[in-house]
């Protein structure tokens, strides 16, 4: 079970980074049930975890604008596995997409402080 709190109206989690020959690192999350991917960091993140470069993906944002996305290569701990995930580095807040909640139950109690928890189906 992956278990988090709602901080100013956001469901937060976090999720731990497996970087080679470091500590894993930890990042807070937002869970966004509107992004269909999985994971969105900063560039500056991105860059900052040096994750691998895998590709750029052409991407229709809400304004109707066409932008390119760089999508890059990470090892996260995911219900305590290791996972590949594909990283976004857009944005200026992390989320955490839908993909990654495919065959999990997500609750969110909506207070301030209320549990979220995403259990596995």
């Amino acid at each position: 079970m992956i278990s988090g709190i709602v901080v100013d109206g956001h469901a937060i989690i976090t999720i731990p980074f497996r970087i080679p020959n470091r500590a894993d690192f930890p990042i807070e999350f937002v869970v966004d049930t509107g992004f269909t991917d999985e994971l969105c960091l900063p560039p500056e993140a991105v860059a900052l975890l040096n994750l691998p470069f895998k590709y750029d993906l052409p991407a229709n944002l809400a304004d109707n604008s066409q932008v390119l996305l760089p999508v890059h290569k990470a090892i996260i701990l995911w219900n305590g596995e290791e996972r590949e995930t594909r990283v976004f580095a857009t944005g200026r807040r992390p989320l955490v997409g839908t993909t990654l909640l495919d065959e999990h139950e997500l609750v969110i109690q909506f207070t301030e402080g209320g549990l979220v928890t995403i259990d596995e189906l």
